[in-house]
């Protein structure tokens, strides 16, 4: 995690609806930055909200983050300005990025304590923030998703905000090595079972690739039988 890094912007918003096609979906994605402190708790920070818990939202996913330095990028990409926490994002950081932050880096950021608990996996609600229906497809491909922190413990934050590194776990992998695994190299086994030897991946990812490794052995198994039949 790169020395100096901080908090640019701070945003929160609450769910409200959200235009889709022809009609309009509740989401909390569109957020506001404020540039006073606010309590972040373990679900999340004061005045934030999500529309679809199921998916959204949670101790797991109780902060949303996304990199300054990508902004520039997707500005080209897209071929217009990009508007304040234009990903959705609670913290917009400078000085960090996915080839530099580690699942299980746990973080102290202003009066609170987080950990990185899974890279960000982004819905239809991005593509539909922007008008551009193979946006979500994009940030995957590209691995430019940002992360979730979840909250160790609860303290205040504001814009401007130090975030410094105070533990990164033993056979650390990093959130581009996640993005990979997760959207384009799914059959790495090595790679799945370093990621499950994390303790502080989410639940949700986890059961995903514990799903993979599953189909694996039983492939394999098959293929056996399939051996011992013939012989």
């Amino acid at each position: 995690m790169i020395t100096g890094a901080r908090i640019k912007q701070l945003s929160v918003g609450l769910p409200a609806p959200l235009p889709y096609r022809d009609s309009t979906v509740p989401s909390g994605f569109v957020k506001t930055p404020v540039n006073w402190t606010l309590w972040l708790g373990k679900e999340g920070l004061t005045g934030d909200g999500q529309a679809d818990r199921k998916y959204h939202g949670g101790p797991e996913k109780a902060v949303c983050v996304y990199s300054d330095e990508h902004y520039l990028y997707w500005t080209e990409r897209l071929g217009r300005p990009l508007g304040a926490a234009a990903f959705g994002e609670n913290f917009t950081t400078l000085g960090l990025t996915e080839p530099t932050v580690c699942i299980g880096d746990v973080v102290k950021v202003g009066g609170a304590l987080v950990e990185v608990s899974q890279p960000r996996q982004p819905c239809f609600k991005l593509a539909a923030r922007h008008d551009e229906p193979k946006l979500t497809l994009w940030v995957q491909e590209t691995g430019l998703t940002g992360w979730y922190f979840r909250v160790l413990k609860p303290g205040a934050v504001r814009a401007g905000t130090r975030l410094k590194l105070v533990q990164r776990p033993p056979g650390a992998v990093t959130i581009e090595e996640a993005n990979r695994v997760m959207h384009h190299d799914k059959e790495d086994r090595p790679a799945i079972e370093r990621l499950l030897a994390q303790p502080a991946l989410s639940r949700s990812w986890r059961a995903t690739f514990k799903k993979r490794l599953g189909g694996h052995l039983e492939d394999t198994a098959a293929r056996l039988m399939g051996t011992q039949e013939q012989s």
